[in-house]
């Protein structure tokens, strides 16, 4: 009698979990369906209109056509395709020193700036709290011809009154250098992060050890941040792959960027097709970007200072 009794219960526990199992997705799944509406949609549409199967002229005839990709993949001195791999060095050069310029911030905010560090982080960060379009703006004022740039230049005497120095603005120069100061305060952010969490009872075992300051540095800190010195490089990267603002205002028309393509294609002509081409390219390389370094953000530290406990 007890044994059916046990039996019984656990056959009505066994359908209340799968109630509330049931329950729970079918909650879940409205989110999950929109979600994926939303990111695959799009790129369902920009495929259709890049093969041809889709067209933004109303009543053109519609049919299977790969010309634009063979144009763009292997087609002979493509421009667009020179002004991808021109983008990605901008960008990989762009992503480098960033993420070089930020590693001291974030070391002298965790390591030295103690109680203030989030006061000085703080005050780092609070001028990008305003839009980024007026930043850009804003520099592309202090790098032109009669900005204030070429205006301290000329008083300290490095060049002669009314001679502006050319390379300031509208080149690849002004758009490195208004992405580098876009980008350096967020790259510091994850790179603080992981310093804060890193347990600094392993310096102090490395200085008991007689690991110099530099030593302990090379052999501990810097390993132990690499998690988020590739977070803060490709936190910069991918973004930065399909920038076309920056390079639109300061950039000038020999210095656009590939974002600067696809945006054309989208708002000045009615080639939508060649336009989704370059589109989707760029959406395959921040995936491969993505998938390469995500394998590097997945050390926990947590697991390092499980260890230093025991």
């Amino acid at each position: 009698m007890a044994g059916g009794q046990e039996l019984l219960t656990e056959t009505l526990a066994g359908r209340s979990s799968r109630r509330i199992g049931v329950g729970r997705g079918v909650f879940v799944l409205p989110p999950i369906l929109l979600v994926l509406l939303l990111l695959v949609g799009p790129l369902v549409l920009l495929f259709l209109y890049s093969v041809g199967l889709r067209s933004n002229i109303p009543g053109t005839a519609t049919s299977f056509d790969g010309s634009n990709w063979k144009s763009f993949l292997t087609g002979p001195s493509n421009p667009f395709r020179a002004q991808f791999f021109h983008s990605l060095l901008i960008t990989v050069l762009v992503s480098v020193a960033a993420t070089v310029a930020a590693y001291p911030l974030a070391y002298f905010l965790s390591f030295t700036a103690r109680k203030h560090r989030y006061t000085l982080l703080l005050l780092l960060l609070a001028p990008f709290f305003t839009s980024y379009l007026l930043r850009v703006i804003a520099w592309q004022i202090i790098l032109n011809e009669q900005g204030v740039a070429n205006w301290l230049i000329q008083a300290v005497g490095l060049r002669p009154q009314g001679d502006a120095v050319p390379w300031l603005i509208y080149s690849n120069f002004a758009v490195a250098l208004v992405l580098f100061y876009s980008w350096i305060p967020f790259v510091a952010l994850p790179i603080f992060a992981v310093l804060e969490n890193m347990d600094r009872r392993l310096l102090e075992a490395a200085e008991d050890l007689g690991a110099s300051r530099l030593t302990a540095f090379l052999r501990v800190t810097l390993p132990l941040s690499v998690p988020g010195i590739i977070a803060g490089f490709v936190f910069v990267l991918i973004p930065t792959t399909g920038e076309f603002i920056t390079p639109l205002l300061v950039g000038g028309q020999d210095s656009q960027l590939f974002g600067n393509a696809i945006q054309s294609f989208f708002t000045s002509t009615l080639d939508w097709s060649y336009g989704s081409v370059l589109a989707l390219t760029l959406v395959v390389v921040v995936l491969l970007l993505t998938l390469a370094f995500g394998r590097f953000l997945t050390t926990d530290l947590r697991a390092t200072r499980t260890g230093g406990d025991g």
